[in-house]
This record gives C-alpha cells, sequence and structure tokens, in this order.
C-alpha cells in the first residue's frame, strides 16, 4: 500500500526481493483475509518481477489483495510464476494476469498452454 500511495502515478515497477518473506501464512490462500483492502496500481502498465518469490508475486497479482487494471507487461521466472499459480489452477490471480499481452519468462524452455489460458491477450 505504500508503494501505491507513494507513487500514485507509477507505471512501471521492478520488485527485487531475494529474502523468502517469513510471515507468508496469510498469503496461502487467497480466498482468505477477504476484508483486508484492495489496493489498486491505477497505472501500472509494466511490472518485473524477476527477483522476486512467489509470496510476492501473488501479493501483486491476487485480485484480494491489488488491483492492477493497466497491467501489459509482466516479467518474471517461470518458478515463482508456477508457484504462485500452483500450476495455473488459482482463479483469484487471472483477472489481473488477463490484460497483459507482453509476458517475459525467464528459465522457460516450453511455454505450457496452461499460460495461455491463464494470460489470454498473449
Amino acid at each position: 500500500m505504500q508503494i501505491s500511495l507513494a507513487f500514485p502515478i507509477l507505471k512501471r515497477f521492478c520488485l527485487k526481493n531475494e529474502t523468502e518473506q517469513l510471515w507468508n501464512d496469510h498469503i496461502t490462500e487467497p480466498d482468505e483475509n477477504l476484508s483486508d483492502s484492495i489496493i489498486e496500481y491505477s497505472h501500472f502498465t509494466s511490472f518485473g518481477l524477476m527477483c522476486a518469490y512467489g509470496h510476492y508475486i501473488s501479493q501483486f497479482l491476487l485480485e484480494t489483495k491489488a488491483r492492477l487494471p493497466c497491467l501489459t507487461e509482466l516479467k518474471l521466472k517461470y518458478g515463482p510464476l508456477i508457484a504462485a499459480t500452483r500450476y495455473f489452477t488459482i482463479d483469484a490471480l487471472r483477472r489481473n494476469c488477463s490484460k497483459v499481452n507482453r509476458l517475459i519468462v525467464e528459465n522457460c524452455t516450453r511455454v505450457p498452454e496452461d499460460v495461455y489460458q491463464y494470460f489470454p491477450s498473449l
């Protein structure tokens, strides 16, 4: 929330955090803590998560945590993407991914078909 308040018109953001969160229990289930306020990043168009753990990806892409209505470019590593989406089975991540038309995935030799269902604008 601090990022959204401090930089309300931020368009591009790259998160670099190579330290895993220790307090991730409330993030594991997407439907938990629905009463928490949803943070809107109204102007984010490009989001880089190449150096971020799956829990950070979940925090920003879960529709119960964040709203990213203009997100069109996403950069991340394949392993954390699989972890965050649980092999593309978490529906609560789909809405924030629906408008992404440029997906840059590091460490992926073959793109699974599920990626195109999760990111329909590709």
